[in-house]
């Protein structure tokens, strides 16, 4: 059974410890016979570019055995499942950038910098936004880009389920920001109708309900209210700042 979001809805303990095995210890290499025309490596290459380019929905065992030109029963020789190859896809695409030198930002500039990269990352891979993580299999990928979130945020002086929290609430921001970024790429990629047109194609009706009184609040708006000129993530992710900023100075004042 495959849930919406590309999954294994009855995925198994064995399947996960499976994951695992493939995650830290790769290979995913047949024990017996000749040297395979596939890798593991290819073959979870393959599903990230073909998720990219047609979505999560797209990525099949069968389609994806046609993409790299085998059969698909070849890829049960390397994973047990759709569920495996999706742990193995997602623990790719979070596996940091690797780092130019040692890291001499603050705080602040760490958590902005998880919050871009994050950001980026849903726009490089819209599929994300259609996986459900509520129970992710963790990788050396996800786990090193972690573990590098954390390191930067540190110094901030906060407890580790603080710190935790924090990364939480950086990354539910980020998501619904992302989400809306994407529908709106998604929408205008089906309809050939850019955002502007869109809102442009109500502005007469929208501008004689403004005139009648019933919304005065609105009616007061100024043009630029929803103007495409304000970075309406940047606003929200420098007053989350903020807000820390006044907990971090709280702390060290107490400590």
């Amino acid at each position: 059974m495959t849930s919406k979001n590309g999954g294994d809805d009855r995925r198994t303990g064995s399947d996960i410890t499976r994951s695992l095995e493939l995650l830290w210890e790769g290979s995913g290499r047949p024990a017996r016979g000749p040297k395979p025309a596939l890798t593991l490596d290819r073959i979870v290459t393959e599903a990230v570019r073909l998720a990219d380019a047609e979505g999560i929905s797209a990525v099949s065992m069968r389609r994806l055995s046609t993409e790299l030109g085998t059969g698909t029963m070849s890829l049960y020789r390397y994973l047990p499942g759709k569920g495996s190859l999706l742990d193995l896809m997602l623990d790719r695409v979070y596996t940091p950038p690797e780092e130019e030198g040692p890291w001499t930002g603050g705080w602040r500039e760490g958590v902005e910098t998880y919050a871009r990269e994050t950001l980026s990352l849903y726009r490089r891979h819209p599929w994300l936004l259609h996986v459900n993580q509520a129970r992710p299999v963790l990788g050396p990928g996800a786990v090193g880009g972690l573990d590098r979130t954390l390191s930067r945020i540190r110094p901030m002086g906060l407890t580790d389920p603080e710190l935790i929290g924090v990364i939480v609430m950086v990354e539910g921001y980020v998501t619904g920001a992302a989400r809306t970024q994407v529908h709106e790429m998604e929408a205008e990629q089906r309809t050939g109708l850019s955002d502007q047109a869109f809102w442009e194609a109500q502005t007469p009706v929208l501008e004689e309900v403004m005139k009648s009184g019933r919304y005065p609040s609105l009616a007061t708006l100024g043009e630029d209210a929803f103007g495409p000129d304000f970075d309406h993530f940047e606003f929200g992710l420098q007053r989350l700042l903020d807000g820390l900023d006044v907990l971090v100075a709280r702390r060290g004042q107490a400590a």
